[in-house]
């Protein structure tokens, strides 16, 4: 048993770095432009921050501590603290491949709105900026909510299996639930480095238009 525990460990060295690449590059691939990948990649980084905040509190005795109906949300979610197990890492290993999505989303139709706009002032940037964050909020709160929904019965399962699922699904959870800062970080980012180029009398650069989810 501890052997196999080794062994994961080793692998998941390998196979977590090699994920964040692959997503990285399929980012690229879809953009063509670094500093947009890196833009929409932030939601991994937020993802990531998300899942070890619910890791903690997990091992906090205040976290969920009060009873709904007779029952106690503790027992419910099977509240304690947990290891950074193999379970938890694949756990992290499923929330890198959807922590992007949102982000993907908004910086998706921001390109759109660009290369139809053709934004010259800070104004006409913030714009589109606002216009496009408008249109995107609904379509990126359904794809977290319905993520986080699907999650609530695995945490709270019991019985054979449960001791590994719930480890999995905790940083997924709390990742997701963290993802949706995106909604506002991706924009404010983009918007930054629109206007810069706008200062420096650049055109903001506008990656091929991505077919519209």
């Amino acid at each position: 048993n501890y052997e196999n525990q080794i062994r994961a460990t080793k692998k998941l060295a390998v196979v977590l770095p090699l994920a964040l690449f692959v997503i990285f590059l399929i980012l690229y691939l879809q953009f063509r432009s670094v500093p947009t990948t890196l833009l929409v990649f932030s939601g991994v980084f937020v993802a990531w921050a998300g899942g070890f905040v619910m890791l903690w509190m997990y091992g906090q005795s205040w976290f969920l501590d009060f009873h709904l109906f007779g029952v106690s949300m503790r027992d419910l979610f099977a509240v304690r603290p947990y290891n950074l197990s193999v379970a938890v890492w694949v756990g992290f290993l499923a929330l890198f491949g959807i922590a992007t999505d949102d982000g993907l989303l908004i910086a998706t139709y921001i390109d759109q709105s660009f290369a139809a706009r053709h934004p010259t002032t800070v104004a006409e940037v913030r714009e589109a900026i606002v216009a496009a964050g408008l249109r995107r909020i609904r379509p990126c709160l359904m794809t977290a909510a319905t993520t986080i929904i699907a999650l609530v019965p695995v945490l709270t399962s019991r019985g054979r299996g449960s001791d590994v699922m719930v480890p999995m699904a905790i940083p997924s959870f709390g990742g997701m639930t963290a993802v949706l800062i995106t909604v506002f970080v991706v924009p404010t980012l983009y918007a930054a480095l629109a206007e810069r180029r706008v200062r420096r009398g650049l055109v903001p650069e506008s990656s091929p238009p991505a077919a519209e989810s």
